[in-house]
């Protein structure tokens, strides 16, 4: 079956400008609709769909449907897929003419789907197809979202670069600060592969921007109920990756449109409610933590001691002092969670992102004990204090919802 969309699919009024998921009535206890968005995948499409076709035909029978939604692809993945059509009864294509967007692809087929199960995989083959039965199977224990994620045990990335992986973790970390009472609700709410139950997303008026479409379902849909499964992303075999920095603006532009959505008084009292008992023993750790920081600063840079530069001394103490302050959270604060999660892998990883994020907090504090000491002319201890307690806020929220943290299934 083809179908080509010259415009969007039609709306009702009230949802001008949005995507709406009908209500649908089923005979079939379980039947998946299995959403392909592509552009420039040709090479690719057949492949997948064979895969596909191969994992869930011995599963479902004839209670699956796959449907391609193609944004009017120059190298005509949308023709590709059609020829398919007659050896895959089950597959069905959708040409977009005059729209493009992973996100609004997803949305445009999941319109036209006639499954209770909707999920998504994208074309190009980095999503395994295997780890598909492991999401239907997660859905039929009765989930409502189940995600494949890459930063659980049995995921990963391959082989990224260090550039790549941080800008990853930058922008869950910027969803973590910007949407906190969604982002953390996953360990990977990047993710572009997952299956959801219709009825937690239908009459939802969704209209995301870019292509996190798994962040529009979290905050838009009922999902009370949900999975993760590891996956390790692969690397692309053929074709060009669709990433550029645009994609970047529109994550931004998501994130704060939905921050502004979603900011009834409740939101905001959940969001940034702190767990008061964690954060004092966080606090009393920190407290340990600027002992040892001042006194190394002290003996680092006192002209009568070894007389270092201020920013260097900086350093070496704050350095010390985060591994002073992990060591004890790690195993009083935190203790509960890191000892569901006391691997030395684990340990080690946590130590890396305890840093990462302090590392951050650092260069606020280095430019706030600059600022005072240097320009307010304020005696260079007194300033470091006031710098410490500054960053002390946001150490303890990211690391809660980054590194510490038990995702809210």
């Amino acid at each position: 079956m083809s179908i080509s969309i010259e415009k969007p699919l039609p709306q009702t009024e009230k949802a001008i400008g949005s995507y709406v998921i009908p209500s649908i009535t089923l005979t079939e206890p379980s039947f998946l609709s299995l959403v392909i968005p592509t552009y420039n995948e040709s090479k690719n499409i057949e492949k997948l769909i064979k895969v596909l076709s191969s994992l869930l035909t011995p599963v479902l029978q004839s209670n699956y449907e796959l449907i391609v939604v193609d944004d009017d692809s120059p190298d005509r993945t949308w023709e590709v897929a059609q020829s398919l059509v007659k050896e895959y009864p089950h597959l069905r294509v959708i040409r977009r003419q005059q729209e493009r967007g992973l996100a609004t692809a997803v949305l445009c087929g999941w319109q036209i789907a006639a499954g209770n199960i909707l999920g998504v995989i994208d074309g190009d083959l980095q999503h395994p197809p295997e780890t598909l039965l492991k999401l239907l199977e997660a859905i039929e224990n009765g989930v409502d979202l189940a995600v494949a994620s890459r930063h659980i045990e049995a995921g990963g990335v391959s082989d990224w670069s260090i550039v790549r992986r941080i800008l990853s973790r930058g922008a869950q970390i910027l969803g973590l600060v910007i949407l906190p009472g969604v982002i953390s609700r996953l360990s990977d709410p990047m993710s572009g592969y997952f299956l959801v139950q219709r009825n937690a997303i239908t009459e939802c008026y969704v209209n995301p921007i870019g292509y996190k479409i798994l962040i529009e379902v979290l905050a838009r849909g009922r999902i009370n109920q949900i999975s993760e499964v590891g996956y390790v992303f692969q690397e692309r075999q053929t074709g060009e990756s669709k990433v550029t920095k645009q994609n970047y603006f529109d994550y931004l532009h998501h994130l704060l449109y939905l921050r502004l959505s979603l900011s009834k008084l409740s939101d905001l009292k959940q969001d940034l409610s702190f767990p008061f008992k964690r954060f004092m023993r966080f606090g009393v750790v920190g407290l340990s933590g600027v002992c040892v920081d001042m006194s190394l600063l002290y003996l680092l840079h006192d002209p009568a001691r070894l007389d270092l530069g201020l920013t260097v001394s900086k350093i070496i103490a704050a350095e010390i002092s985060i591994i002073n302050n992990f060591t004890w959270n790690e195993i009083w604060t935190f203790g509960d969670i890191s000892s569901r999660q006391d691997s030395w892998h684990q340990r080690w990883l946590r130590l890396i992102k305890f840093n990462a994020v302090c590392l951050l907090g650092l260069v606020f504090n280095v430019m706030i004990l600059n600022l005072i000491s240097n320009l307010l002319n304020i005696n260079y201890l007194m300033a470091n204090l006031v710098a410490i307690a500054v960053v002390t806020s946001w150490n303890f929220w990211i690391n809660l919802k980054f590194n510490w943290r038990v995702t809210k299934c």
